[in-house]
């Protein structure tokens, strides 16, 4: 199994940047999808939704509200040690708990970025993104 684990979540002002990272840790495969998703405090867990994900063939996949603005990448070694997802120009609607995910032995479902998360098992236990205007 592997361990999942979110850090870098602040408070910014609107129009400012952040680095969230993810560290990996455990058995993993040289097959796999990986992702970031994100929650509203109040809000139900199937409400989460997709940020951007990434998978072994270097696919990259981002939610409309993000394009342009946040990337996703892996540091790898030779595995993925660390995912990061860079998010510049911050508005208050991302505002959000945020979280990572991975699953291994497959890659990412073009429908995976529209969807809650569902199909992920294994995720960090989130850090909060602010944004004030």
């Amino acid at each position: 199994q592997w361990h999942l684990e979110e850090s870098g979540g602040a408070s910014v002002e609107a129009g400012g940047s952040l680095r969230l990272s993810c560290a990996i840790s455990g058995k993993q495969y040289s097959t796999y999808c990986m992702g970031w998703f994100r929650q509203i405090p109040g809000k139900e867990r199937k409400e989460r939704e997709a940020v951007a994900l990434i998978d072994s063939d270097g696919r990259l996949t981002y939610a409309d509200s993000v394009k342009g603005r946040f990337t996703i990448s892996v540091s790898q070694n030779p595995n993925p040690s660390t995912m990061y997802l860079q998010m510049g120009s911050l508005k208050p609607e991302d505002t959000a708990v945020y979280y990572c995910t991975a699953e291994y032995l497959r890659l990412c479902s073009p429908t995976l970025i529209s969807g809650n998360g569902r199909e992920f098992v294994t995720w960090g236990q989130g850090t909060q993104v602010s944004v004030s205007s």
